[in-house]
């Protein structure tokens, strides 16, 4: 047998040969190097994760403990010191809901929920909105406002909408206030939806946290196609359209021609799915190998017919909690038609504002707040039921109609000033050149070939998705693993950049 001496002398001289500087840079937050889902460090920490995860799962208590801690950890490696944040929201909510669940009087419950709005809203404001309404006070008074050093938290638009569901929740009856802070904390923390979604509803996800831990073989299998395709979606189309085209014609689009930057519109609209539903991809197949279901929060949005069906397809998760938290608070469909499209307004401009403190979300949530107004007009007065009673070519010009406005819509949305807006929608009414297709085409056909396969992955048939599904859920645990292989080879391949940070980091 080895002696002592020796197994302390190899233990020491592996001490002594260990990189310190890996370990400090796993314990530091590096704002030029977010941890995100598509990181080669977040692999290694996931696949460390789930071994102790398994020898957890018959420790009910010990599991919890360890994702809420893993989900803090998370979140410190994606926005630093401001974990507390989080903290605070927690705590908060978790001893106003109880205070809100209890037996007091209806004024009591009401200043409760009050104050459960001015926490999560007051530190939202803070954080996103006050450089913004400063400038917006400063302009009205002919005042000058100087920028505030506020840097804005990770992810705080989610998980405060997240918890202010919850309150509201406990305060309309429709579910009970938790008991256990660990539970309330593992519900706001849990990390694959922490930093961009999806908005998880305490109703669809609380009752799974204490179910005994079950992850079949469908769920591993559903889990590992929902990375895959994320992956995909994000680092291979996503991050190379937009490093290689869409990035240059934003930045400077008076520099091109108007076909030129109607191709990067149409580009950036494929960038910003396959960024967001790519991660929220990876969410829920992440969710689904802890043994937890996320609804959907995307189903093929550039499909619908209609901007309501846009609506209904894009970022379900903030649609519907915009829908029951604040439509139908403002009064919904209840108080008259005129009412109704004011609300439809108001839901929208709030939406705007809630993506970023920026005139140009006011304008891109301003603009499908009419639209949505003038399509529930527009079926009001021919009694259409919905927007899928039509023939198939008419079906086909309201979708190529819808799309194209919810492109002009983008571009609003990824300028960061207004009259950059302008500049490019000028470029592409005035100086279009459509000659120049061709140079286009052989300049960029590396992502011109990406953009045209982007689009006819997401314009398949549902139904031929559905059997790929199907048939990759069959495979033997061999192909899953090879196939992870093939979409890291494929990643490295494609990589002309940095990690790209997911483009919903900065809401």
């Amino acid at each position: 047998m080895m002696g002592m001496d020796k197994i302390l002398d190899m233990l020491a001289s592996g001490w002594r040969n260990l990189d310190w500087n890996i370990i400090v840079s796993l314990l530091t937050y590096d704002s030029n190097a977010p941890m995100i889902f598509s990181s080669g460090i977040f692999l290694w920490l996931f696949a460390g994760f789930i071994v102790v995860y398994a020898f957890l799962h018959r420790n009910l208590t010990a599991r919890l403990l360890f994702v809420t801690a893993f989900s803090y950890y998370f979140y410190y490696k994606s926005s630093g010191f401001y974990f507390f944040l989080l903290a605070v929201v927690t705590v908060s909510d978790f001893l106003i809901a109880r205070g809100i669940g209890g037996d007091g009087s209806k004024a009591r419950r009401k200043w409760l929920v009050a104050l459960s709005l001015i926490i999560d809203l007051g530190l939202l404001g803070w954080f996103k909105y006050t450089n913004f309404l400063g400038h917006a006070f400063a302009g009205l008074t002919g005042g000058t406002f100087t920028d505030l050093n506020i840097f804005l938290p990770v992810g705080i638009s989610f998980f405060t909408f997240q918890s202010l569901s919850y309150t509201i929740d406990v305060y309309r009856r429709r579910i009970k206030p938790l008991d256990s802070l660990l539970d309330y904390a593992f519900y706001v923390s849990f990390f694959p939806q922490l930093v961009a979604g999806p908005i998880v509803r305490a109703s669809d996800f609380i009752p799974q946290i204490r179910r005994p831990l079950h992850v079949t073989r469908n769920m591993v299998g559903m889990g590992i196609w929902l990375i895959v395709c994320g992956l995909f979606k994000k680092a291979v189309i996503s991050d190379f359209i937009s490093v290689n085209f869409v990035e240059r014609i934003f930045d400077n689009p008076t520099l091109y021609s108007g076909l030129e930057n109607l191709v990067g519109v149409y580009g950036y609209a494929l960038q910003i799915y396959c960024d967001f539903s790519g991660y929220s991809d990876m969410a829920i197949g992440i969710a689904l190998l802890l043994g937890f279901h996320f609804n959907i929060n995307f189903n093929s949005p550039y499909k619908s017919a209609s901007i309501t069906e846009f609506w209904r397809h894009w970022h379900i998760s903030l649609s519907t909690w915009l829908r029951d938290y604040l439509y139908i608070s403002l009064g919904g469909n209840r108080k008259g038609k005129l009412r109704q499209y004011l609300n439809l307004l108001i839901t929208m401009l709030l939406g705007g504002l809630w993506h970023g403190a920026s005139w140009n979300f006011v304008a891109w949530g301003g603009l499908h707040g009419v639209a949505l107004a003038l399509h529930k007009m527009w079926m009001s007065l021919t009694g259409s039921k919905t927007s899928g009673q039509t023939g198939k070519w008419l079906h086909a010009l309201s979708v190529f109609i819808t799309f194209n406005f919810v492109c002009l819509c983008w571009i609003f949305f990824r300028n960061r000033e207004f009259d950059g807006s302008v500049k490019m929608l000028t470029q592409i009414f005035t100086n279009f050149h459509p000659e120049l297709l061709g140079q286009l085409i052989t300049g960029y056909g590396s992502v011109m070939a990406m953009i045209v396969l982007g689009y006819a992955l997401h314009f398949v048939p549902a139904k031929w998705e559905t059997r790929c599904k199907r048939a990759f859920v069959k495979m033997p645990a061999i192909v899953y693993v090879l196939v992870l292989i093939a979409m890291v080879f494929i990643i490295a391949q494609v990589k002309t950049s940095d990690v790209q940070p997911f483009i919903y980091f900065q809401f």
